[in-house]
């Protein structure tokens, strides 16, 4: 792109996905007088979904403002928490993102994972549809048009990316109340009623069970079961003091 130049500032948390813009946190780029903001800030590298306030020489615009040259841009970060406005706070993870999925569902937050790659058409539109926000380390994936919301995973450390969730969005935590294979409810079950899921062990161990209402999976206070309460008492914890 050809054309008058702007002068571009990054918050520092968004400089990450503007190499050229480092150290500084600035960067200029041309402006051909038909593109929006959003596309120009896009096509430096950071996704609109970790973009909150922009403003040009210092007035708050929208991302389809149409810059000229010579303008000042700053770019911030989305604030904390995060509001996502017209559906319940309810998630969609992609494939690379299924510890995450899992300790979402430990602490009761709804969240849609598969364990197949459907592909970033396919997940954009059932964010979309489902009315889910779409929580991806793929920047191609959270450019695409069609998601309902979408939030960029900065961390590759399972306990990391939780608390940056968990206090990006602050959704409210029910813990032990979904099944952490399949997302669906847990109610309380006999022995009787699982008999046929347990193992002679596990029968002999245990007598207070729970059995997923969507996939019949069963659950009880095993092995790893101090490991989880210990993510759980972490993540309650942090909500309930602002992390």
């Amino acid at each position: 792109m050809n054309g008058p130049e702007i002068h571009v500032e990054f918050a520092p948390g968004l400089r990450l996905f503007v190499p050229r813009a480092r150290p500084t946190g600035t960067a200029r780029t041309a402006t051909d007088g038909v593109s929006t903001l959003g596309h120009l800030v896009e096509s430096l590298g950071v996704p609109l979904t970790e973009v909150g306030t922009l403003l040009v020489d210092g007035r708050e615009v929208e991302t389809g403002y149409v810059p000229t040259g010579g303008e000042s841009v700053t770019v911030r970060a989305v604030g904390h928490p995060q509001r996502v406005p017209g559906a319940p706070l309810r998630f969609l993870l992609d494939v690379h993102l299924g510890t995450l999925a899992r300790r979402l569902r430990l602490l009761g937050v709804d969240t849609a994972y598969e364990s197949t790659d459907l592909g970033d058409p396919a997940l954009a539109a059932l964010s979309a549809a489902e009315k889910r926000v779409m929580l991806s380390r793929d920047r191609g994936l959270l450019r695409r048009r069609e998601l309902w919301a979408g939030a960029y995973v900065y961390s590759t450390a399972p306990e990391e990316q939780l608390h940056d969730v968990l206090d990006r969005f602050r959704p409210a935590l029910h813990p032990w109340t979904r099944c952490t294979a399949c997302n669906g409810l847990l109610k309380e079950a006999t022995k009787d009623e699982v008999a046929d899921r347990l193992e002679d062990g596990t029968q002999r161990s245990y007598d207070v069970f729970a059995q997923c209402t969507a996939c019949g999976r069963a659950y009880w206070r095993g092995a790893h079961h101090e490991q989880l309460q210990a993510i759980v008492e972490r993540a309650v914890s942090r909500s309930t003091h602002g992390g």
